[in-house]
């Protein structure tokens, strides 16, 4: 059986505006447990880079029952920072074998 690892996810969490009255966020860490982490193909490479222009390396799948928002996020696994990027897929948590049915992508980050 698989069993994902333990990710910090970093939420982003409204604290007001600044003088060009733009939002400014700061973020929150908080621990997601059993978030497995995916190796992409060859395949996969080339085409999120050429929808996105960003090169990912992992894609994230997220527990079923999680209400977090992972786009365009920070996250912490493996000792290295990721972003996240693009939109989360989603999938009806009846209808999928195992315990995932969302996935995001992450690139390198700092």
């Amino acid at each position: 059986m698989f069993k994902g690892i333990t990710v910090t996810l970093y939420e982003r969490e409204e604290v007001g505006t600044d003088a060009f009255n733009k939002k400014v966020y700061r973020e929150v860490p908080v621990q997601v447990e059993n978030v497995l982490v995916e190796s992409l193909t060859a395949d996969d490479l080339v085409s999120v880079t050429s929808l996105y222009g960003k090169q990912a390396t992992y894609r994230l799948c997220i527990p079923k029952g999680d209400t977090h928002k992972w786009e365009d996020c920070r996250v912490d696994f493996f000792g290295e920072k990721w972003r996240v990027f693009g939109f989360a897929q989603e999938w009806i948590e009846e209808n999928v074998p195992g315990s995932w049915n969302k996935k995001v992508m992450v690139e390198r980050y700092g």
